[in-house]
Parts: C-alpha cells; structure tokens; sequence
C-alpha cells in the first residue's frame, strides 16, 4: 500500500469510547500508504478509545472539531465504539463536518458502529451499507440497502461491521481514498 495516499490528509472524527482497534489499525494502514493523518474531535487535548469491554489508550488530538474545516481533508475516517458515535451523533458540527465531505464528493470509511454518523448526517438513502448488526435497522430506517458482508463500497463510502474485517476494510479504504473525489458520493 506505499505510496498510494502520498500528500492526501484523512480527517479521523471520534469522541471518547471510540473502539480503539477501529482507530489505530485503519490509520496505521492510511499511515502506510503514505497519508497524513489527523485526529479531529469535539474533545480538546486528549480522547480516549475503548477496547471491547474496558477504557483503553488516551491520544492526541490534532485538531478540535471546532476548528476543523473539511476542505483542509480529502478524506474521511469514522471508527465505531457504541459510545463514540452516540455522543458525536448529538454534536450539530459533527454531523455537519461529515455531512460536508459528502457533499464535496470526497472519500469516507465507516466501521462497525460509526455508520450511525451517516445515519444522522442523512447521507446513505438509497446506498448499499453494512455495520455492526445491532444498528442494520436505524441504517435501513434511514434509506439504506443494509447487507452482511465484511466490507462494502458505494460511490466512495466503505463501510464494515466489527474489528474482525479491518484487513478488508483497511483494502478497500486505501483504494477508494486513492481514488479520491466520487461523483456519486453526494450527499
């Protein structure tokens, strides 16, 4: 994956309990090939991820939400933890700066409980998604085509159910960040 992300920056949007797994590993694989990547999140100074049933690892963040502006991004990275988007879900910036990237076209990846961030920016209507099973309902109530599959892309969006498929997911994020801006992938 070397060099596939050269000179392209991916916004990593999370709040506390985000699982950590679904944070470090995608961006270990952004890193790899090549992008640079940023922890953007309405908690300043530090966040802190969660690892299956107990608090994990405190990191950095690059950039407060409230200072985040998605034309600074070409993509997109939303990791799952039930904590993490239920709290980013009732943040009106939050669901703004991910709704944003969707209207620029740009890339976004989506796993295991993060796809709720979609839901609330209103952007899966008629798109093929997967997640964490427990949320296949809000997804389909919101206009999605829910399927149970280890990763699934539409127009830009990669989308995953749980830290058992980050091997694929890692793939197939890597290569539709590289592609870059998609024209179906407006909100």
């Amino acid at each position: 994956m070397d060099g596939k992300l050269q000179g392209r920056r991916v916004a990593i949007l999370v709040a506390d309990g985000f699982e950590q797994v679904e944070m470090t590993e995608p961006r270990r694989a952004l890193q790899e090939a090549g992008a640079d990547t940023q922890i953007v999140s309405p908690a300043e100074g530090r966040v802190k991820g969660w690892q299956h049933t107990e608090w994990g690892d405190e990191f950095d963040v690059d950039v407060p939400l409230k200072a985040a502006r998605p034309g600074d991004y070409d993509a997109l990275l939303l990791p799952g933890g039930v904590m993490n988007p239920d709290k980013l879900r009732i943040e009106p910036q939050a669901v703004q700066f991910v709704k944003d990237f969707f209207e620029a076209g740009k890339p976004v990846a989506a796993i295991c409980h993060g796809p709720w961030m979609l839901v609330e920016a209103d952007v899966v209507r008629d798109r093929t998604v997967t997640s964490f099973p427990s949320i296949h309902k809000d997804l389909q109530n919101a206009g999605a085509r829910w399927v149970d599959e280890e990763v699934v892309t539409d127009q830009g969006l990669v989308t995953s159910r749980n830290p058992d498929d980050i091997p694929a997911f890692n793939r197939k994020m890597v290569e539709e960040f590289a592609e870059g801006h998609h024209r179906g992938q407006h909100a």
